[in-house]
């Protein structure tokens, strides 16, 4: 009887094998491959409209508030707070994988409860900021009027200053009067404050001659695809920032059933420091082209 011979190839006869990886760590890397070429594109086309452009918003004039301080202009702060939160996330990440690699339980859970709260402070802050951009109201010369509006999908407030006083003044005429209400209590001439109740009262007359138009810093409308690209580029990065909070969770929950422990490794939670590790390194980039360029 005839016998076959089954003949097995060896890919690799020196050193340390390059293909001796944990499948699920494998497919890991994979995958956070294809999502970095999604957000590439995303990057790559924001970047090709917006030095089509003439004129693009200043960051430093679209990301100047902060929590509770008014109208004091600091630019870039409240981002630098927001990055900040998502490093030292990436830290406790990296001391939960570590205490893993050591079977230390007890590192685990208290690394990955922090590394949790870190990302909702994150998303935290950055429904914050979405709340303060798209109800704000900024002064834009339209249509021959002065209007309020806030940055949203479809309204740019971010243009170029109006430093025509001559077409300012005519449009307060055309303005209605909520809006001039609003302008005369937040920029009085003078510096004297009126209150709201005293304002409602007075004609659209007596309104336009109490707002100082120097100090509301009258722009025109942007690009209205600053809007679409900042909170689609945001957006989908906030969502992956929420999906990591949530595989933490779960693995913060299976550490605690010892569930790594009677397998005898914590591979899980080294995936999931992979995965946490991607969202840093992606809001790097998405720092450097919506808040510093």
């Amino acid at each position: 009887m005839a016998t076959t011979t089954v003949h097995q190839t060896k890919w690799w006869s020196g050193g340390k094998s390059p293909f001796n990886m944990e499948y699920g760590k494998l497919m890991m890397w994979y995958f956070l491959m294809s999502d970095a070429f999604t957000f590439g594109a995303f990057l790559i086309s924001y970047g090709s409209i917006r030095f089509s452009q003439n004129f693009w918003p200043d960051p430093n004039v679209v990301f100047n508030a902060f929590p509770g301080a008014g109208h004091a202009n600091l630019p870039l702060a409240f981002v630098s707070v927001m990055t900040f939160i998502l490093i030292i996330s990436s830290v406790t990440m990296v001391l939960a994988v570590h205490a893993g690699h050591k079977g230390d339980k007890e590192g685990v859970i208290k690394w990955m409860f922090w590394t949790i709260i870190g990302g909702l402070a994150f998303l935290g802050c950055q429904a914050w900021e979405w709340h303060h951009l798209i109800t704000g109201e900024h002064a834009v010369l339209v249509d021959g009027k002065i209007d309020l509006i806030g940055q949203t999908m479809g309204g740019n407030p971010w243009g170029d200053l109006v430093e025509d006083n001559t077409a300012l003044t005519a449009a307060l005429n055309n303005t209605s009067h909520e809006t001039l209400v609003h302008l005369a209590h937040e920029y009085p001439t003078g510096g004297t404050v009126v209150a709201m109740e005293a304002l409602e009262k007075m004609s659209d007359g007596q309104l336009a001659g109490m707002v100082d138009i120097t100090h509301a810093h009258i722009r025109e409308t942007g690009p209205i695809a600053f809007g679409g690209y900042f909170y689609g580029i945001t957006g989908f990065h906030g969502f992956h920032v929420f999906s990591g909070v949530v595989i933490n969770i779960i693995m913060l929950i299976m550490t605690q059933k010892d569930v790594f422990k009677n397998r005898g490794h914590y591979l899980m939670i080294e995936k999931a420091g992979l995965y946490w590790h991607f969202v840093d390194l992606v809001w790097v980039f998405v720092f450097l082209c919506f808040y510093l360029i």
